[in-house]
């Protein structure tokens, strides 16, 4: 069967047209597999640097400011001394206690009392009840209640941060309470105090 002129440029464009959809689907698909490739590379460049920032974090830990070397992993504090005789007979124990549970809930080191990282020893030096002279515009009489603490730091892996210090902080209240009421309240928010700048003298600087 012999096809005419026309006829046979019929077929040859619609040859045409269906290697030019085949070759462009193809074109497509390459499309597809090069953006393929490379979103898998661009996510395992983002996995291996969260892997790499993981690390860093791990190796160096970091906490409200604080860093902490990772070869200190375990802490000890031992009891505080009670050098003021005004202080009630528990103060050291408190004091000692409260150090204890702020560094095991603000930092990752373990408590250790056999050959620990970092050692902390020391005593109550000052509990001290007396008059504030009213400001200047304040009419009000106050009493002040200080409490001083002598805090010795021992590093026993990194040379050169070992410290000794002394650490107070003062509250005052109205003349007119009760000491013996307030005691409690006084001590609580004075040993925060006195906590946070222990915690922050020892770990920070490194």
């Amino acid at each position: 069967m012999w096809f005419k002129d026309n006829e046979i440029s019929a077929v040859d464009s619609v040859s045409l047209t269906n290697i030019g959809v085949q070759y462009y689907g193809i074109l497509k698909r390459n499309e597809r597999m090069d953006l393929f490739k490379s979103s898998t590379a661009s996510l395992k460049i983002k996995i291996l640097s969260f892997s790499c920032l993981a690390f860093w974090l791990s190796s160096c830990y970091s906490f409200k400011g604080i860093a902490i070397p990772p070869e200190i992993q375990t802490y000890y504090i031992d009891n505080f001394q009670n050098g003021a005789p005004q202080a009630p007979g528990d103060l050291n124990q408190r004091f000692a206690e409260a150090l204890r549970a702020k560094i095991r809930n603000e930092s990752r080191l373990i408590y250790n009392e056999q050959d620990a990282d970092i050692v902390f020893t020391g005593s109550i030096t000052g509990f001290r009840l007396s008059p504030e002279a009213p400001q200047a515009g304040n009419t009000v009489a106050l009493n002040k209640l200080e409490i001083s603490v002598s805090v010795e730091f021992t590093n026993q892996r990194i040379e050169g941060k070992n410290w000794k210090k002394q650490f107070s902080f003062f509250r005052t209240f109205p003349s007119d309470q009760d000491f013996i009421s307030q005691q409690d309240q006084l001590i609580s928010d004075i040993f925060k105090q006195l906590l946070e700048n222990i915690f922050n003298e020892a770990f920070t600087g490194w």
